[in-house]
């Protein structure tokens, strides 16, 4: 038997990985991070527990990754769907809707990726490149917007997304997806029927404008 190729290893290895991001998700958001063992997530992956080190330091970053390849993943295919999004607006709206939409289908994944990524003690904000896929999906849809600071409006939507998720997920003080909606898209300039709306009403559409600030 002739030793494989460069590029089936390659696509070997890649696929394993994969499978170890997938089954990570999975776990974590069926059982919580504390009760997900890296050998849970072999098993559940079909690949042996020694090769998770190979690809990652730890647990964390492992997680931090797996968060990332979904939500790349996952906004990738909302700005592909048909009908495509062509403007830069309809855009903004998919992206939204489908960050918001992830928060609230997998809370318990979502507030474990959020409540780390904040944590100093937890290494922060890990730049891997499946978090850097998704900041390049996040950079285009501000160049799209018609931005003229893509760095920092890049940034400024991260932090309103990661905001909203917060919002939704706060244990006791949770916002209705509407309400949280309804901000970002009035942030925007955006039209209540752009992306892809939710069949519930929305409130007090368009919302008000913040009253200007008080001065002496």
């Amino acid at each position: 038997m002739s030793p494989r190729s460069a590029s089936v290893n390659e696509e070997m290895r890649r696929r394993s990985r994969d499978r170890l991001l997938q089954a990570t998700v999975e776990l974590v958001d069926e059982r919580g991070y504390e009760r997900t063992t890296l050998g849970d997530i072999a098993d559940r992956a079909g690949t042996a527990r020694g090769l998770i080190s190979y690809y990652f330091p730890g647990k964390r970053q492992l997680l931090q990754s797996a968060v990332h390849r979904l939500m790349s993943t996952e906004v990738e295919a909302a700005l592909e769907a048909e009908p495509k999004a062509l403007g830069g607006r309809e855009r903004m709206a998919r992206v939204i809707d489908c960050v918001l939409g992830m928060a609230v289908d997998r809370p318990t994944l979502f507030r474990t990726h959020m409540a780390m990524i904040i944590d100093p003690d937890a290494a922060g904000f890990q730049q891997c490149s499946e978090q850097q896929k998704l900041a390049q999906l996040l950079k285009d849809t501000v160049i799209r917007y018609g931005t003229e600071d893509p760095v920092d409006d890049y940034r400024l939507l991260r932090a309103l997304l990661m905001g909203g998720v917060v919002g939704l997920l706060l244990p006791g003080a949770e916002l209705q997806p509407a309400r949280i909606r309804a901000e970002l898209f009035r942030r925007y300039g955006l039209d209540w029927d752009q992306g892809t709306p939710s069949t519930a009403p929305p409130p007090a559409w368009p919302p008000p404008a913040w009253p200007a600030p008080w001065r002496p």
